[in-house]
C-alpha cells in the first residue's frame, strides 16, 4: 500500500534538517520512497494524508522501560535507587493474571505514542518465575498498539539481594537463609527460555522482537554473562545492561571485582557494538575511552536519573570522545511514565548545569540522541531513526498550528524546548498509522484505560502487602547504602551530583 503525506514541513536525514519549504513524503509500505517538494507531481494512488500543519519528523526511540513496573505508578518518592528498587521487585509473586500483565504493558505502552515514541526497548522482569503466557501477553501488547518493541526478559543468576556488598554482615541469619533458600532458575534453564525468543521474534523479521537484557553485572555470574553474551552475538541481537547508575554500583565494582564495572565488563571480553549501558552516570575518563574504542552506547534516562536521585551523566565528555548516546525514560516505578518528550526536554536543559556554555548539549544532540542515537545503539541506524528515502517509515507528526510552534522560528529548538505529548497528531510505524489526528487507531484507549483501573483496584492490597513485606529488608539496605557512601571511588570520576 502506497501512503502520501502532502505539503508537510519535515526534519530531514541524520542531522534532522528543517525542510527549506513544504514537501511530500511518498511511502510504499513500510519504507520511505520519496521526498519531494509539495505539489512536484500527483501523489501516487493509494491514502493521502494532509500534512499541511504538520512538522514530520523521525520517530523518537525509547531506548529503556520497564512494563513490569506499570502498577506502581506514583507509589513511592524520595529514594535512592538502592533503597527504592527493591519495592518492585517483590519477594513472593503478586498473582496476575494474563490479562493484567498485558493491561500492565499497555500502562506504557499507550504513553509512549502519544509521545510521539516509535520504538521502545523494554526489560521486563519476569522473576521469581517465568510463565511464557504472561511474556506473550507482553508481546501482544505491542502488537496490538502497532508500536514497534524490543522486548527483553531480565536475566540474572544470582539472588538479587547479594548483588549489593555487605549482606552477610548486616543482614540477620534467619533472613539470609530464608532468601538463600528461595529458588531460582538457573542460567541454562533462563538462556533456553530466550533462545526460543530469539527464534521465534527476531528483530530482523518481527516489528515486536526478542532483545538480550542482562540485569546488571553485580546480578550475574562471569559464565552466565558471558553465555548471554554468546547467545545475543550467535542470533545477531542487540544487548542492554544495567552499568554504573549510582555511586554505590562503582562501589559495589571495586568490592566484587576489583575494579569498576566498566573495566570488569571490558577485562571479560564483554563490551561490542549493538550493546546498550543503561545509565552510565558515574564515569571517569579511562572507562570512557573504553566505551568509544568497543562501541559500546550509554543510554541515557535523565527523567527517572533524577527521580531516585542518581545524577547527571557526563554527556558532552561522552559526545565528545565518540560514544554513542541513545535516550530512554526507564519505567513507571522509578519516573511516573514513558513520555519521550519529558526526556528529551530534560537532557536538553539538565546538561546546561555543566561547564562552560560553549561545551553545553543542546537541542540538536538531545534530538539526534532521540533518534539516530537509539538507531544506532539497536544497530540500526541506516534504517531507523531519520526521515530520508530508503528508510523505514517510522514517522511522527506534529501540529504547527499549535502555541509551541507559533511564531516558527527553530523547528528543533521548540520541538525539544516547548512541544509536548498535545502537539503529537500522527504516528507512523512501519509505514502504518497507530496514531492520527491524535486518537490512537487500533485500540480502544478509554475501554482499556477502565480496564486498567479496574484491575489496578483488585491488585493494589496486593501491591500494599509485598511493600510492607520489603519493610523487612529495608533498613540492612539503608546500612548498607549508609558504608557504600562513606568509601571513596576514583578521585576524576565525573561530578554527577551536587554533593558525592
Amino acid at each position: 500500500m502506497k501512503t502520501t503525506i502532502l505539503n508537510c514541513r519535515a526534519l530531514l536525514g541524520e542531522a534532522a534538517a528543517p525542510s527549506p519549504g513544504p514537501v511530500d513524503i511518498e511511502i510504499d509500505g513500510r519504507v520511505i520512497t520519496e521526498i519531494r517538494p509539495a505539489g512536484a507531481r500527483e501523489p501516487a494512488a493509494g491514502e493521502v494524508i494532509d500534512g499541511r500543519e504538520l512538522l514530520i519528523a523521525a520517530g523518537l526511540i525509547n531506548g529503556h522501560h520497564h512494563s513490569h513496573e506499570g502498577f506502581y505508578k506514583g507509589r513511592k518518592d524520595n529514594l535512592p535507587l538502592e533503597l527504592w528498587m527493591n519495592y518492585v521487585r517483590p519477594l513472593k509473586p503478586i498473582e496476575l493474571t494474563p490479562r493484567d500483565v498485558y493491561l500492565r504493558t499497555m500502562i506504557g505502552a499507550i504513553e509512549a505514542v502519544r509521545s510521539g515514541t516509535t520504538t521502545l526497548c523494554d526489560d521486563t522482569n519476569q522473576s521469581p518465575r517465568i510463565r511464557p503466557d504472561h511474556v506473550e501477553q507482553v508481546f501482544q501488547a505491542y502488537e496490538d498498539i502497532g508500536i514497534r518493541a524490543n522486548v527483553g526478559i531480565t536475566l540474572f543468576d544470582k539472588p538479587f539481594f547479594r548483588a549489593v556488598p555487605f549482606v552477610d554482615e548486616e543482614f540477620p541469619k534467619d533472613l539470609l537463609a530464608e532468601f538463600d533458600g528461595t529458588r531460582m532458575y538457573s542460567g541454562a534453564e533462563l538462556l533456553d527460555f530466550v533462545r526460543g525468543l530469539a527464534r521465534d521474534h527476531h528483530p530482523s523479521t518481527h516489528r515486536v522482537a526478542y532483545m538480550a537484557a542482562p540485569s546488571a553485572p553485580q546480578r550475574c555470574t562471569q559464565e552466565f554473562l558471558l553465555d548471554v553474551r554468546r547467545m545475543a552475538d550467535d542470533f545477531d541481537l542487540p544487548l542492554m545492561i544495567h552499568v554504573q547508575e549510582t555511586r554505590m554500583q562503582v562501589v559495589t565494582g571495586h568490592l566484587f571485582y576489583g575494579s569498576t564495572m566498566i573495566e570488569y565488563l571490558h577485562r571479560i571480553g564483554f563490551m561490542k557494538p549493538k550493546t546498550a549501558f543503561i545509565h552510565g552516570i558515574w564515569l571517569n575518563p579511562r572507562e570512557i575511552e573504553l566505551l568509544a574504542k568497543t562501541g559500546v552506547s550509554i543510554q541515557h534516562n535523565p527523567p527517572s536519573n533524577l527521580k531516585v536521585g542518581s545524577g547527571l551523566a557526563p554527556l558532552r565528555e561522552l559526545l565528545k570522545a565518540g560514544v554513542n548516546v541513545s535516550l530512554g525514560t526507564d519505567g513507571c516505578g522509578s519516573i511516573e511514565g514513558t513520555d519521550m518528550q519529558n526526556a528529551l526536554y530534560l537532557a536538553a536543559l539538565l546538561q546546561k548545569l555543566r561547564g562552560d556554555h560553549t561545551d553545553w548539549v543542546g537541542a540538536e544532540e538531545a534530538f539526534h540522541a532521540a533518534t539516530m542515537g537509539g538507531a544506532r545503539a539497536l544497530g540500526r541506524d541506516k534504517e531507523l531513526g531519520a526521515v530520508e528515502a530508503g528508510r523505514v517509515a517510522d514517522l511522527v507528526g506534529y501540529r504547527l498550528d499549535r502555541i509551541p510552534f507559533t511564531p516558527l522560528n527553530n523547528a528543533v529548538n521548540q520541538l525539544v524546548y516547548a512541544a509536548s505529548r498535545a502537539e503529537v497528531d500522527l504516528v507512523m510505524v512501519d509505514g502504518a498509522v497507530i496514531e492520527r489526528d491524535g486518537r490512537l487507531t487500533r485500540i480502544d484507549e478509554a475501554a482499556i484505560i477502565d480496564e486498567i483501573r479496574e484491575a489496578h483496584a483488585r491488585i493494589a492490597p496486593q501491591l500494599a502487602a509485598s511493600e510492607a513485606d520489603v519493610e523487612r529488608i529495608s533498613p540492612h539496605y539503608e546500612r548498607i547504602y549508609r558504608r557504600c557512601q562513606c568509601m571513596d571511588i576514583a578521585a576524576d570520576t565525573y561530578p554527577a551530583r551536587l554533593s558525592h
